[in-house]
């Protein structure tokens, strides 16, 4: 078989798993050819072989073909393969170009957040964080964008084993208050830290959802109180949940929400 029948052939075989993936109940025979346009017998032959490798399924009643299991095991196999850090990476890099801020990407972890990367920027700014260090989830918008997106009991159960300690006079220590501003979060999608863990630093963060649509993740953008005006953080917040939007994709995310 020469080159150009080769890619024709792969190509259809795509185009029938695409066709098949659409509709639930499965297609017929019948049906794939005459979206496609090529003979029957030449659709029968790909799904036959399909079947035989499990990436095709006959329904023995109404012998329409769908999607075998085998899918799944391929997409649980691409899944666990995906590094949160590498997939991220190259947006938050954009997004210190951008800014010239300070970017962090941070994990949950026994009530806490872990800082996985920091990207400085080009601005002066000093910071108590690093890579592998832990801060606390009440005070930070990295702690508040994973901690919206958590049900009551188990943000309860965190602020009771953690505390909620003064971190400024600013820090957040009612658990109704932070509760009421958890709710905030969620419905507007990113969270500030206006100078509640560390003097003269202002961050917004923003949750990143994995394939399942669970939060594993946050990023934020951390300046200094006098560069991080209301203005500006308005004009942030844009880029910030798209940068949201874009990771958690990457990630598997489908936010079918409209």
């Amino acid at each position: 078989m020469d080159r150009e029948n080769m890619v024709k052939s792969v190509s259809r075989a795509l185009e029938i798993i695409h066709l098949v993936s659409l509709k639930k109940g499965g297609l017929g025979v019948t049906e794939i050819a005459k979206q496609i346009d090529i003979n029957k017998s030449s659709v029968y032959r790909i799904l036959s072989t399909f079947v035989q490798y499990g990436y095709i399924e006959q329904d023995d009643v109404t012998g329409r073909y769908k999607l075998g299991y085998k899918f799944l095991d391929i997409s649980s196999k691409l899944l666990e393969s995906i590094d949160l850090r590498a997939e991220a990476k190259p947006f938050l890099k954009q997004l210190e170009s951008e800014t010239n801020e300070v970017i962090h990407l941070v994990v949950y972890d026994q009530g806490e957040v872990v800082y996985i990367e920091k990207l400085e920027g080009t601005e002066t700014l000093r910071m108590h964080s690093k890579v592998g260090k832990r801060a606390p989830m009440h005070c930070t918008s990295v702690g508040k964008a994973i901690l919206a997106f958590q049900p009551t009991d188990v943000v309860l159960e965190i602020l009771e084993r953690r505390g909620m300690p003064m971190y400024t006079d600013k820090t957040i220590t009612n658990k109704e208050e932070f509760l009421r501003e958890l709710a905030n979060v969620k419905r507007k999608g990113y969270a500030l830290d206006l100078e509640e863990n560390e003097y003269g630093i202002t961050c917004i963060a923003v949750p990143i959802f994995d394939y399942s649509g669970k939060v594993i993740a946050a990023a934020s953008l951390s300046g200094p109180t006098m560069r991080m005006t209301d203005e500006r953080l308005k004009l942030l917040k844009a880029r910030m949940l798209q940068i949201a939007k874009q990771i958690s994709t990457r990630l598997g995310f489908e936010n079918r929400v409209s």
